[in-house]
């Protein structure tokens, strides 16, 4: 570090009223010196416009005068001064965002991410960053700790004090976490990680250590070259109900419901604390797979505005597949119920017609107005570039492994595309040239139909061809998007819409186009009441259905607004969109998920 550099603090310093107070010391200013927020964060395709969360910025010269700032746009600043060796900027950041991707502040924890509460420096954006964090400066629950991958230079016992990153892009690359959390370790290849669970759990953390440990290592084994990474942190928010994560370089900020989490005693796994561990699975996966090894046009990211990009499928679709398919190779995850995840995935991809009219190139290249702005009409109208990118990735992975008699699979290419182009960053029609140079085979027509067409992917043969049997039902209702074996009829009567409970009755989210409630003229937000003059809800609804024959009209009262309305549907056989997967050859199976028989 070189005394020039600019000096961050931060300090929790209302967590009743969730404000942090940050303050940028920054030597030698140039004359007309601008600062700037980003808009994104990097992951989380969407302009979000963290500079709303600003108040009170001010400025100040080394004497402590008052500095005049400009405000040029919504989260560009400049500090107009004749002659000052130091610039001092202060602010007040309000966190109220229980999320991955912002702040947040109360009593219980801090947390933020860089890139919502550290102003950028206009033209000094590549100098090293100092960075004090100070510990709270009102009474707070328990204890207080920070959990953060940023370098340490000099902290106390408790983790506060002063860190260093080596340019603002890594200053914002590393989540912060404080809260009364208690660290566990374990070393892979002599690097180490640490889980820090912050919130009230009674998870059995030995157990959740030695899982995890196998997962990266597994990951680590996969890439075949050292880890990139000089220490990692999985930090979980643990809350009633809700996931997420966000990766980060050396990092990963997560959010995980306290039941997903595993529980002392427990034998088996529970289909939540397998969620989690691929979750984690996934955003460790993307310490290469997005972090290092990134789209072109992310060399260097471009945070004041939307980077686009078609290739998210690859770095995010790629990254669902290697997820469970990392736990199962871990060890942490039986081959039935990783093909039980697999078959929720096909579900929900099945259930929208969206993929019908959107490409997962498209999908990849509107994530910023699309797919991160999602209304209620998203299922007809868009594809996700995570479920069906996972599902292209097994086609890719089991037609590499079919048309090369065994000797070639995806891994093979991942491992390539980041020989290639781990330096440069991906082109947008990069991926098929890489492939087409060390894959032996031919798979253009695979690469046209996954990328750039809205057929559905020919998967049931080549899943047969590896002892997987797949089996297409009708769901009872949509009131989930997930699919189980429970849920599979071959002639449910459907609305065609998916439910939410409501006081009133059964509130639709979402009407499927060409249903019988599209038909009906039923819409989204409509609250149904009654059916045939009998009252209904969200937990009732499919036993009345299932009293009716195909074809058969029935009498719908509904609320939209505040007035009530009468619709008439005749009812259908719901569309077999729901996907079960079954183990015929576990032999088979055990060379395309490289696990013992």
């Amino acid at each position: 570090m070189v005394s020039k550099s600019p000096r961050y603090s931060i300090c929790p310093a209302d967590p009743a009223g969730h404000n942090f107070v940050v303050s940028i010391l920054i030597p030698d200013p140039a004359p007309e010196q601008m600062f700037w927020l980003p808009a994104w964060i990097p992951g989380s395709y969407m302009v979000r416009d963290f500079a709303r969360h600003i108040i009170g910025l001010q400025a100040t010269d080394n004497t402590g005068a008052h500095i005049e700032l400009e405000q040029l746009d919504k989260q560009t600043w400049r500090a107009h001064h004749t002659n000052t060796s130091v610039l001092k900027l202060t602010y007040q950041v309000y966190a109220w965002d229980l999320s991955v991707r912002t702040a947040f502040l109360d009593q219980s924890r801090a947390f933020f991410n860089g890139s919502s509460v550290f102003l950028a420096v206009k033209g000094r954006e590549q100098d090293p960053c100092l960075v004090h964090i100070a510990p709270p400066a009102e009474p707070v629950d328990g204890v207080w700790r920070v959990a953060t991958a940023l370098p340490a230079l000099t902290v106390d016992p408790y983790g506060f004090g002063e860190y260093q990153a080596e340019s603002y892009d890594a200053l914002i690359d590393h989540p912060v976490e404080i809260s009364d959390h208690q660290p566990g370790t374990f070393h892979v290849n002599n690097v180490p990680h640490q889980i820090v669970l912050s919130g009230r759990h009674n998870a059995d953390t030995d157990r959740l250590q030695n899982d995890l440990q196998k997962i990266c290592q597994q990951h680590i084994n996969f890439w075949q070259i050292p880890a990139p990474m000089d220490q990692y942190v999985f930090m979980t928010a643990v809350v009633g109900s809700g996931a997420g994560g966000l990766e980060h370089r050396a990092s990963t900020a997560l959010m995980a419901s306290r039941n997903d989490l595993p529980y002392r005693g427990m034998k088996d796994t529970t289909s939540g604390y397998r969620n989690y561990l691929s979750l984690c699975s996934h955003e460790y996966f993307h310490t290469w797979n997005v972090k290092r090894l990134k789209p072109r046009r992310f060399i260097p990211y471009q945070l004041d505005k939307e980077s686009y990009t078609e290739l998210l499928w690859w770095f995010e679709g790629i990254t669902s597949y290697y997820d469970d398919l990392g736990v199962v190779r871990a060890g942490c995850m039986s081959a039935e119920h990783y093909l039980e995840a697999l078959a929720q995935t096909f579900t929900r991809v099945h259930r929208g017609v969206g993929r019908t009219k959107q490409s997962m190139a498209e999908s990849s290249f509107n994530a910023w107005t699309k797919f991160y702005q999602q209304d209620e009409n998203a299922a007809n109208a868009i594809v996700s570039y995570y479920s069906k990118g996972a599902l292209f990735a097994l086609y890719l992975d089991l037609s590499i492994r079919q048309r090369t008699q065994g000797r070639q699979s995806l891994d093979d290419l991942v491992r390539a595309v980041w020989q290639t182009h781990s330096t440069d960053g991906v082109p947008e029609r990069g991926i098929p040239v890489v492939a087409a140079q060390v894959i032996a085979c031919d798979l253009s027509d695979v690469f046209a139909l996954g990328l750039y067409d809205t057929e559905d992917l020919p998967l049931a043969p080549l899943l047969a061809e590896f002892g997987v049997q797949m089996i297409w039902g009708t769901p009872r209702n949509l009131q989930q998007p997930g699919g189980q074996s429970t849920q599979l009829k071959s002639d449910a009567l459907c609305l065609g819409v998916r439910f939410e409970q409501h006081p009133l009755g059964a509130k639709v989210a979402v009407v499927h186009t060409d249903s019988p409630a599209h038909k009906a003229g039923i819409s989204a937000g409509d609250i149904i009441i009654a059916i045939d003059q009998l009252q209904t809800d969200a937990a009732r609804i499919d036993a009345q259905l299932a009293r009716y024959q195909a074809g058969d009209k029935i009498n719908i009262h509904l609320f939209r607004r505040d007035e009530l309305r009468e619709h008439h549907a005749t009812l259908a056989v719901g569309a077999q969109t729901t996907c079960v997967l079954s183990l015929h050859d576990r032999y088979k199976v055990s060379l395309w998920l490289e696990i013992d028989a």
